[in-house]
C-alpha cells in the first residue's frame, strides 16, 4: 500500500512538474499586454519593410543596395532612440556586384520578350548582342567535346533539368493543428535536414565540377553569353544564384542570364526541331572592388540594472538578399520584424535590466558570414569562450519568410522548454503555441548555437516561401502579410523583453567540441 501511495505521489509530481515550472517562470503580464497593443494597433512594420525592399532595392552581398540598407537601418534605429548604432565590419568578404541594365528577348523566328536576370558576379555583354543560339546538353565533361568548334559567336542555352509541372496544391500553406502536433511530439534532431548520403555528395560534387569545366569550355570556345535555368521554377518564376565566385581574384566567366523555364524550354524545342533561333540581349553589371569587407548593423537599448546591464540579449535577421527581386520574404520580413520589436520596446519606454542588442547580418546568403564572424570576433569559438560570451543571455532569429510565428524551435535545449512554454501563453489567441525540440537549419541562429550560446529560430507558417518567393524573382513587397508580421513583432518583442528581465540568463546546453583528427 505504501508503495502504491509513493508511486502515486511520483506520478503526480511528474505530471505536474511542467506546470510547476511554468508557474515558477514569472514575467510582467501587464507589459506583454502593452507590447501587444502597440505592435498590433500602431505598427510600423510594413513601413519599415517598404524602405528595405522598394526604397533600398535588392541587397546582394557587398552591393550598393546592401550599403543603402545598412545606412538606412542604422539611421532609423538611431531615430527610434537606440544607442551605439553602427555599421560594423566583420572581416573580408569579396567583390560587390550590381546590375545596371538587363534585357533579353527572342527575335527569331518571331519576337518574344523573355523573363530573366543576370547571374550574380557575372560580367556584362559590353553592349547589345543579337546572336544565334546553340543548345548545349552535357552530363559529363566528355559530352562537351561534341560541341567543339560550334560555339564561337553564339549564345549558349543549357538544359532545364527541372521543367515545370502542373500544380494541384496551393502555393501558400499554413501549418495545420496536426502539423504542429507532430512538431511538438518530435524528438530532438541535430539538424532539420538529413545529411547527404555518400552517393548524393559524390553526385553533388560532380555537378559542381562539371559546371566549372563547362564555364571554362564555353569561354575557350568563344561563346558570347549563356542562358541557364539550373533550379527550375514555374509560371514565370525562376530561382536566382551566383554565376561566378565573389573573390577578388576570381577567374573570368561569360555573361549569363537565368531565365524563366517556360521561356528557355521554348528556345530548346525550336532548336531541337531544326528551326533557327536568334536572341537579343544586353546586360550591364558593375563590380565594386575598393572595399572588400562585409558589414553588420548593430544598435542597442541600454540595460538599467547595475548588476545585469553588462549582460546582453540579442535579436537579429539577415539584411542581405539575392538580386532578381527585392528580398521581401528573404529576409526583409525578418529584419522588419526585429526592427519593429525594438521600436515597440522603445515606444513603451521600457527599462530592461539587461542590454538589448539588435543585429542585422550581412552576407548570410553566401554562408552565414556576417553572424559567424560576429560570433567569432565577439564571443570566441566552441570550448574557448570570451568573457563577452559569458554575458550573452540569448539570441533570437527570424528568417523563414512572412508567415506568422507559431512557436519556437528549442534547438535541443530542453532547459528552456518550461520558460518558453510560459512565455507563449499570452499568444495562444494569436496562434503561437508550439514548442518543438527540433532544430531548423540554414540561418544565423546556428552561428550562436555552434559555440554554446542559446540561439533560437521561431517556427513560422511557410505560406508560399518555399514554392514561390525564396531566392526567386517573385520575392517582392506584395508577398508580405501585414497581420502576420505584426503578430511576429509582438511575439519577438515579448521574448526579448522577458529574457532581458529574468534574474538568470537562459539555460545553456552542453557544448560539443569536435576532436581534432588523429
Amino acid at each position: 500500500m505504501k508503495r502504491l501511495v509513493f508511486f502515486s505521489v511520483v506520478c503526480n509530481l511528474a505530471v505536474s512538474s511542467p506546470l510547476l515550472a511554468q508557474q515558477a517562470e514569472k514575467f510582467d503580464q501587464a507589459m506583454i499586454a502593452k507590447i501587444k497593443d502597440e505592435g498590433m494597433n500602431r505598427s510600423k512594420v510594413m513601413e519599415t519593410a517598404f524602405y528595405l525592399t522598394d526604397v533600398c532595392g535588392p541587397r546582394l552581398a557587398n552591393s550598393e543596395g546592401l550599403q543603402r540598407a545598412n545606412q538606412w537601418t542604422k539611421d532609423q534605429l538611431s531615430k527610434w532612440g537606440l544607442v551605439n548604432a553602427n555599421v560594423e565590419p566583420w572581416g573580408d568578404f569579396g567583390r560587390g556586384w550590381d546590375v545596371e541594365k538587363s534585357y533579353l528577348a527572342m527575335t527569331k523566328p518571331y519576337y518574344h520578350a523573355m523573363i530573366g536576370a543576370p547571374k550574380a558576379w557575372t560580367p556584362g555583354t559590353n553592349g547589345q548582342v543579337k546572336k544565334q543560339i546553340v543548345y548545349v546538353k552535357a552530363a559529363t565533361e566528355a559530352d562537351l567535346e561534341k560541341y567543339k568548334g560550334q560555339l564561337r559567336d553564339k549564345i549558349v542555352v543549357t538544359e532545364v533539368t527541372s521543367p515545370p509541372k502542373a500544380g494541384f496544391e496551393p502555393d501558400a500553406k499554413r501549418y495545420t493543428d496536426e502539423d504542429l502536433k507532430k512538431m511538438a511530439d518530435a524528438t530532438a534532431t541535430p539538424s532539420a535536414r538529413p545529411a547527404m548520403t555518400d552517393d548524393a555528395m559524390t553526385a553533388y560534387r560532380a555537378r559542381i565540377a562539371l559546371r566549372g569545366k563547362m564555364a571554362e569550355f564555353l569561354l575557350a570556345e568563344g561563346a558570347v553569353a549563356v542562358l541557364s535555368n539550373p533550379r527550375g521554377g514555374s509560371d514565370g518564376t525562376f530561382f536566382t544564384s551566383n554565376g561566378a565566385p565573389y573573390a577578388a581574384d576570381a577567374k573570368p566567366v561569360l555573361p549569363e542570364i537565368e531565365t524563366a523555364p517556360e521561356d528557355q524550354l521554348r528556345l530548346i524545342r525550336l532548336v531541337e526541331a531544326g528551326i533557327p533561333v536568334e536572341v537579343e540581349m544586353e546586360t550591364k553589371t558593375k563590380f565594386q572592388t575598393q572595399d572588400l569587407k562585409g558589414y553588420n548593423v548593430v544598435a542597442e537599448i541600454t540595460g538599467t540594472d547595475k548588476k545585469l546591464k553588462s549582460e546582453v540579449v540579442m535579436l537579429g535577421g539577415h539584411l542581405d538578399s539575392w538580386h532578381a527581386a527585392t528580398g521581401a520574404t528573404d529576409n526583409a520580413a525578418g529584419c522588419a520584424v526585429m526592427m519593429e520589436a525594438v521600436r515597440i520596446l522603445k515606444a513603451l519606454n521600457v527599462k530592461p535590466k539587461r542590454t538589448i542588442r539588435i543585429a542585422l547580418w550581412g552576407e548570410e546568403e553566401e554562408g552565414l558570414h556576417g553572424s559567424k564572424n560576429y560570433v567569432k570576433n565577439h564571443f570566441g569559438e566552441a570550448g574557448k569562450p570570451t568573457p563577452e560570451q559569458e554575458k550573452l543571455a540569448g539570441y533570437f532569429n527570424l528568417d523563414n519568410g512572412t508567415g506568422k510565428i507559431r512557436g519556437i524551435y528549442l534547438q535541443g535545449n530542453e532547459g528552456v522548454r518550461p520558460i518558453f512554454t510560459a512565455w507563449l501563453q499570452p499568444f495562444a489567441d494569436l496562434g503561437a503555441t508550439t514548442i518543438t525540440p527540433r532544430n531548423t537549419g540554414g540561418t544565423d541562429h546556428l552561428s550562436f548555437d555552434a559555440v554554446g550560446i542559446p540561439g533560437f529560430q521561431f517556427i513560422q507558417d511557410g505560406l508560399d516561401y518555399n514554392t514561390r518567393t525564396h531566392h526567386t524573382n517573385m520575392d517582392t513587397y506584395e508577398r508580405l502579410q501585414p497581420e502576420d508580421l505584426k503578430q511576429a513583432s509582438v511575439v519577438v518583442a515579448s521574448f526579448v523583453y522577458n529574457t532581458a528581465m529574468r534574474d538568470q540568463k537562459l539555460p545553456r546546453k552542453p557544448v560539443t567540441v569536435a576532436k581534432p583528427a588523429q
